[in-house]
């Protein structure tokens, strides 16, 4: 682990390097308290830090409330190296921030203690971001393809909705349906339909920029979504990912399935806050025509499409 060395004595300095070199650590030293916030405040900043207390230019414990201050970084593990005996002075350390405090001179079996402490309590906190980034994932994504979920990109609509009419830019909304898919669940069995989907995600993901989103809105359909995306813009990216899904065929263990869908193309109206499901509406009336027509085509919605009610059920 690399750990940071903020002491001013040469000596105390060297001592200390020596010790966390020999128990296996990456050591980075400074000589002022100024270096010190500089190093935590770089983008690969050390995860420990051992801190004297009286340092030029910048005090530890003046450190140790600026790193507890921000929170858009991993915790950092603080020990302050102090002379203070007063327990006043070791409280004040702590209420500052600091995890942990050594006084000088140090024991060196009481140092290494205390770092393994530290590592300890930095590997049990990095264990319960990961858990709770997957749990994040799980609640926002389509565990099957891998995509934002139904829920997520909904979210993500009305956020761009709201967004692109302050600012006054179009936003793309896309449905697309894989063409008879209950014909390959029926035909190969679930697990190959599972596989033309993700298959199809895939390639979704592939056609669009980092900062649209594809969700699963259920089924076999998806929903994309292109911020800042005018109606022919919107209409080109479809027809983009229409000729990637029927590219190639999905290989199975058993044979080859050729895949094709079907896409339907709404923009929003930049003159009003649009409800997304008036929206996503007129997307899935134009995905019913692009249906009729045959599929594997991309049919924009017209604006007297808002009016029309639903089909009972897609072809």
């Amino acid at each position: 682990m690399k750990v940071l060395i903020a002491e001013d004595d040469a000596v105390s300095r060297r001592i200390l390097e020596e010790f966390l070199r020999k128990w296996g650590h990456q050591v980075v030293s400074v000589a002022n308290g100024a270096a010190a916030w500089a190093l935590l405040e770089a983008e690969d900043s050390p995860r420990m830090a051992i801190l004297d207390w009286m340092m030029p230019e910048l005090e530890g414990v003046e450190i140790c409330r600026r790193v507890r201050a921000r929170s858009d970084r991993a915790y950092t593990f603080l020990i302050l190296l102090t002379a203070h005996g007063q327990k006043h002075s070791l409280l004040s350390g702590l209420k500052a921030g600091a995890d942990d405090y050594l006084s000088k001179p140090f024991n060196a079996e009481e140092l290494g203690a205390r770092l393994q402490v530290g590592e300890r309590i930095l590997r049990v906190q990095d264990e319960l971001i990961a858990a709770r980034d997957a749990l994040h994932f799980q609640a926002t994504h389509d565990l099957l393809t891998g995509v934002s979920s139904r829920g997520a990109a909904m979210d993500f609509l009305t956020r761009e909705l709201a967004r692109g009419l302050r600012e006054q830019r179009t936003i793309g909304v896309v449905l697309a349906d894989i063409d008879h898919f209950k014909r390959v669940n029926d035909t190969y069995g679930h697990l190959a339909g599972d596989m033309v989907l993700q298959e199809a995600a895939q390639r979704m993901l592939k056609c669009t920029r980092s900062y649209d989103c594809v969700g699963r809105y259920g089924g076999e359909e998806f929903l994309i979504v292109f911020p800042s995306c005018l109606e022919v813009c919107t209409v080109r990216q479809a027809e983009r990912i229409r000729k990637a899904i029927e590219s190639g065929s999905v290989q199975l263990a058993s044979g080859q399935i050729s895949m094709t869908a079907s896409f339907g193309v709404a923009t929003s109206d930049i003159s009003r806050l649009q409800d997304p499901i008036e929206l996503l509406r007129s997307a899935d009336i134009a995905l019913y025509r692009a249906k009729d027509l045959g599929r594997n085509r991309v049919e924009r919605a017209v604006p007297s499409e808002l009016l029309t009610p639903f089909p009972p059920t897609k072809p």
